[in-house]
């Protein structure tokens, strides 16, 4: 098996790229997006400053753990508890004051059935999570 990758579009932010780092370098800061994850699937849901861990429903507990901190520029996680090698990256760029640019990429090392049955909802989640990372106060 390979890892197959799935990427956002590019999304803007209204803030500048240290504040958008600093707010998602340090995932219990993303507590309050507790209310806004879908609870007939999301069951419960655990930030410390370098993970996350959701229940839902037919999976269990999953989480995403920080691996890799590079200043204003790349946050990349790997999965924890997952039956798949899987590794997600925020990548941050500035391109004017105020203005920053964000790319999610996932890459995970699914079987061919699960990718055929998941891809696009995978692709689709992806640009979901981008979207409302655009939406949060910085």
């Amino acid at each position: 098996m390979s890892l197959t990758s799935y990427e956002s579009d590019i999304k803007r932010i209204n803030a500048d790229e240290v504040s958008v780092f600093t707010l998602l370098s340090d995932l219990s800061r993303l507590e309050a997006l507790k209310d806004k994850l879908p609870t007939d699937k999301v069951k419960e849901a655990y930030f410390d400053a370098d993970s996350v861990r959701l229940k839902v429903d037919m999976l269990g507990e999953v989480g995403m753990r920080i691996i890799l901190r590079e200043p204003y520029k790349t946050i990349k996680f790997q999965a924890e508890n997952s039956p798949f090698e899987v590794y997600f990256w925020i990548q941050i760029k500035q391109v004017a004051p105020n203005d920053t640019r964000i790319k999610l990429t996932l890459k995970a090392e699914l079987p061919t059935m699960i990718k055929m049955m998941v891809g696009n909802k995978i692709q689709e989640g992806i640009n979901q999570i981008a979207d409302i990372l655009t939406r949060l106060p910085y």
